[in-house]
């Protein structure tokens, strides 16, 4: 049996298109059991829908408004995707912050995230936009992509891989943008692998 992904997205889902066409084309061999979105717009959605890919909206706002804390989200949402007993989880784009009651439901190795950045430089949003703006202050020459372990603390966790990307004087953000998300489909696929790999799974 091919090991099992869950996928978590918010928004366009390139990157979750990248892991579609490699499951597809075998460079990837797991198959994705389903796509979570925080978003019920998420273009990702039609994306796993084409695929044939179960999905599942599961917005915060739901949840705030009933007056609910984000541990009870993080809860509920880690008793559903357990269903599906997944061997590896993939933040492809997720834009919530998860916490240690839901990590604490998965092996510490089966959550992995992808990043816009190098290790220990532009945690959290924005990360392209933010280095950017560094490179046009002389404060950097080069900027990259990188998938790690997910722990509570923001684009913290181990390592996985990563690759550079240099920044050149004639980009636009858009330039850059672009040269970014072509590291990122390969490098989540990369990631996902070596953990496969890791955890014997695959």
């Amino acid at each position: 049996m091919l090991p099992r992904i869950v996928v978590l997205i918010s928004g366009y889902g390139s990157n979750l298109q990248a892991l579609i066409d490699a499951t597809e084309n075998g460079t990837l061999k797991a198959t994705i059991t389903l796509v979570v979105s925080s978003k019920a717009t998420a273009y990702g959605l039609k994306r796993a829908e084409a695929a044939n890919i179960p999905t599942l909206v599961f917005p915060l706002q739901a949840y705030r408004d009933a007056g609910k804390s984000r541990i009870e989200y993080d809860i509920d949402l880690a008793a559903k995707i357990k269903v599906y007993e997944p061997d590896l989880i993939v933040l492809a784009g997720w834009m919530l912050i998860l916490s240690s009651e839901f990590l604490d439901h998965f092996a510490p190795k089966n959550v992995i995230n992808l990043h816009p950045a190098l290790p220990g430089q532009f945690n959290g949003t924005d990360a392209i936009r933010r280095a950017y703006e560094a490179y046009k202050r002389g404060e950097i020459q080069k900027t990259g992509v990188m998938v790690h372990k997910v722990i509570p603390e923001v684009d913290s966790g181990e390592l996985i891989v990563s690759e550079e990307v240099a920044i050149l004087e004639t980009d636009t953000l858009d330039d850059l943008q672009t040269r970014i998300h072509s590291v990122e489909h390969r490098l989540i696929v990369a990631g996902a692998n070596k953990i496969l790999h890791e955890l014997n799974v695959h």
